[in-house]
C-alpha cells in the first residue's frame, strides 16, 4: 500500500498550507481568538472560494466529491497553523449528518451548498449534560414538529445559522434541522480552553424538520468515526508543529555557554517526542486508509484516537518543559499548541475512555495461541 499523498493530494495540502501560513503567525492568531466570532471571515472565504468548504461533499450538491484523505490532509494542516477556523464543527459534521441520513435532494442541495459556498454556518446538537463518550442518553424530544432539550457541549453552537439536532421520537433517535433564529431557540454562548467557541442551546418546542426517516443511531455513528479521524489528523499536524518549535528552541538556546542540543538527556526526550509523533501519525493514516476504503469502525477509531491522545499529552508536556517558563506565556506559540492538543484529546473521548471502549470489545476477538 502506498501511504504517499498522490500529486493532487499534495497540491492541496500545499495550497492550504500556504494560505494558512501566510495569514497566521501568533500574533494574528491571538488577536483573532480573542475577538469574537474568534476566527477570520477573510480565511472562511478564501477556504470557500478554493474548495475547501465544499471538499467531502458531492458535486451534485455544491462540494468538490473528495474523500477521507483529501479531509486527512487539510485537517493536518488546520492543525499546523493552529487555524480556529470552524470547518469541522460548522460544516463538515453538520453536511455529513444531512447527506448520510437521507436528506430530500432538494433540501440538501440548499443545506449543503450553503455550507460549501461558505454563505451558511450550522452546528451539531447531540451532547446533553451527564453525557461520556460513546453513551448519549439523547432526553431531547420532537413530536408534531417541535423540538425540546437542552444540549450543552455545541461546538461554534454561536454562530450557527442552523443546528442539526438530535432527538427523540418514539423509539427512534432522529436528526432534525432547527433555525437558529426560530422561536423556542437559546443559545448561550462561551469560550474554551483553547479560544475556541461553543454554546449550550435550549429547544423549547423550537419548530423542527426531520432530516431522513428511520433510526438515525448508525448516521450518528458513522460521522462519529470521521470526526475522531479528522481530529486525529489535526492533532498530528499540531503535534508535529510543536515537536519542530521544541527542536529549533534546542539548538539556538544555550546554556552554560553551549545549545541545549548538545545535552544527551535532552535529545533523549525530544527523540521520545518524535517517536511518539510517528506512532500517532500511523495510527491516524491507519484510521483514514480505513474509512477511505469503506470500512466505517469504531474500534478502528478508537484505536487511532487512543494513541493520539497519548502522544498529544508527551509531546505537549515535552515542549513546555523543554522550553521552560517562555513555554507557558500567551506571547509563545507551544502553549497554545498544547492547549489545542487537549482540546482534541478531550473531544469525543479522552484516552481512558477509549481504553476503556477497547477493553470493553475485547471478548469479540479469538484467542491468539502460539504453538
Amino acid at each position: 500500500m502506498d501511504f504517499e499523498l498522490s500529486d493532487e493530494q499534495a497540491m492541496l495540502r500545499d495550497t492550504v498550507h500556504d494560505l494558512l501560513t501566510r495569514k497566521y503567525d501568533i500574533e494574528t492568531l491571538r488577536s483573532t481568538i480573542d475577538t469574537d466570532p474568534g476566527w477570520s471571515s477573510d480565511v472562511w472565504k478564501q477556504l470557500a472560494d478554493i474548495g475547501i468548504l465544499g471538499l467531502v461533499f458531492d458535486e451534485a450538491d455544491g462540494g468538490a466529491g473528495a474523500g477521507d484523505e483529501e479531509l486527512a490532509a487539510v485537517m493536518t494542516e488546520i492543525g499546523s497553523a493552529l487555524a480556529p477556523e470552524p470547518f469541522l464543527d460548522s460544516v463538515v459534521v453538520p453536511g455529513l449528518l444531512a447527506t448520510y441520513a437521507g436528506m430530500a435532494d432538494d433540501a440538501r442541495q440548499e443545506f449543503v451548498g450553503g455550507l460549501a459556498s461558505g454563505e451558511k454556518l450550522s452546528a451539531f446538537a447531540h451532547h446533553e449534560a451527564g453525557d461520556r463518550w460513546p453513551d448519549y442518553a439523547v432526553a431531547t424530544t420532537a413530536g408534531d414538529g417541535a423540538v425540546t432539550g437542552v444540549k450543552t457541549l455545541v461546538g461554534h453552537g454561536d454562530c450557527a445559522d442552523s443546528f442539526v439536532v438530535s432527538a427523540r421520537e418514539g423509539n427512534d433517535v432522529g436528526l432534525y434541522l432547527v433555525d437558529a433564529k426560530a422561536d423556542g431557540v437559546t443559545v448561550s454562548p462561551y469560550r474554551t480552553n483553547d479560544g475556541r467557541r461553543g454554546a449550550r442551546v435550549e429547544f423549547a418546542g423550537a419548530p423542527g424538520t426531520r432530516i431522513g426517516s428511520g433510526d438515525a443511531s448508525k448516521t450518528i455513528e458513522h460521522v462519529d468515526v470521521v470526526t475522531q479521524a479528522a481530529l486525529c489528523a489535526e492533532a498530528v499536524g499540531a503535534m508535529s508543529r510543536a515537536l519542530d518549535m521544541t527542536v529549533e528552541y534546542l539548538k539556538t538556546r544555550k546554556q552554560f555557554g553551549v545549545p541545549l542540543a548538545t545535552f544527551q538527556a535532552l535529545t533523549h526526550r525530544a527523540a521520545n517526542m518524535y517517536a511518539q509523533l510517528e506512532l500517532a501519525r500511523s495510527m491516524s493514516v491507519y484510521a483514514t486508509a480505513a474509512l477511505s476504503g469503506g470500512t466505517v469502525d469504531p474500534i478502528i477509531a478508537s484505536r487511532a484516537k487512543l494513541q493520539v491522545c497519548r502522544g498529544s499529552r508527551l509531546v505537549g508536556q515535552e515542549a513546555i518543559q523543554m522550553h521552560g517558563g517562555i513555554g507557558v506565556t500567551a506571547e509563545y506559540p507551544v502553549a497554545h499548541y498544547v492547549a489545542r492538543l487537549t482540546a482534541i484529546a478531550r473531544t469525543l473521548g479522552d484516552a481512558d475512555a477509549h481504553l476503556a471502549n477497547l477493553s470493553s470489545h475485547v471478548s469479540d476477538w479469538d484467542m491468539v495461541t502460539v504453538g
